[in-house]
């Protein structure tokens, strides 16, 4: 199953995508949890050893990388570089995990990012066209490491929203550009959710068919949050909660 996560920044999603990785993990599949958030932190939530972390450079950075990769030393670059072996070498294990950190797309300015640019949708590419293994993506919300081609491959959207007014449109407009790339397949989650008024409130701006589950505020993730400790190995209604919109989702999918 290959499932991009997406939302405004601070509502949870990387906590949503950790804890998805490691439900995946403890099934026994093999997971490929990948940030492609550069405001984010993937890799302390699934529990990657600080030290390893603080050695891990995004692989948009690998400049002598990409540059073997796009061109083998030619004048030219390749619009489609073979990427196969990077997924294995430049990953860090965790049990049935896989952790990778791409880094953020490019954007225009006084310098071409072609490149760099290129060499990512690769790695987006051998990602989701590999069947046997989960991925997990913790996107941003412009989504921009998906092309119309990758998207095709990703199984669900899921976009994360809390009960505030900013976070539902941004919400909604995830939804539009992952419509516009041709992802069939988007559902919501409220996040930080008190009491009935905020689930109201994320139904009625964000569509009650489209809302595949809820997790409660619980001070334990705030707590871990400030500490940058383990989100997946939190417990309590974070865990109750996702083993539902896991459980959710392996029913979607297998319609």
């Amino acid at each position: 199953m290959k499932i991009a996560v997406s939302g405004k920044g601070g509502v949870g999603k990387t906590t949503v995508a950790a804890t998805l990785a490691k439900l995946f993990a403890d099934s026994h599949k093999k997971v490929y949890a990948v940030d492609a958030d550069p405001d984010a932190c993937l890799a302390a939530a699934v529990g990657i050893p600080e030290e390893q972390i603080g050695e891990l450079r995004p692989l948009v950075e690998m400049k002598e990388l990409i540059d073997e990769k796009s061109s083998g030393g030619g004048a030219f670059f390749s619009l489609n570089p073979n990427v196969d072996d990077v997924l294995e070498q430049y990953s860090i294990s965790l049990g049935n995990i896989k952790f990778l950190r791409m880094g953020g797309i490019k954007q225009g300015g006084s310098a071409c990012y072609c490149r760099e640019n290129s060499f990512l949708h690769a790695l987006m590419n051998g990602l989701l066209f590999d069947r046997d293994s989960a991925v997990i993506l913790d996107m941003g919300a412009g989504i921009e490491h998906l092309t119309r081609g990758t998207a095709r491959s990703v199984d669900v959207m899921l976009v994360v929203a809390e009960p505030s007014r900013n976070s539902v449109n941004t919400a909604n407009l995830v939804k539009k550009l992952a419509m516009d790339l041709g992802i069939k397949n988007i559902r919501f989650i409220g996040n930080k959710i008190r009491n009935e008024k905020e689930r109201d409130f994320i139904l009625k701006y964000l569509g009650e068919d489209e809302v595949l589950g809820f997790i409660p505020f619980d001070d334990e993730i705030w707590e871990s949050s400030m500490e940058s400790g383990p989100a997946a190995e939190l417990g309590g209604e974070l865990l109750r909660s996702m083993k539902e919109i896991h459980e959710k989702l392996l029913r979607e999918v297998d319609k």
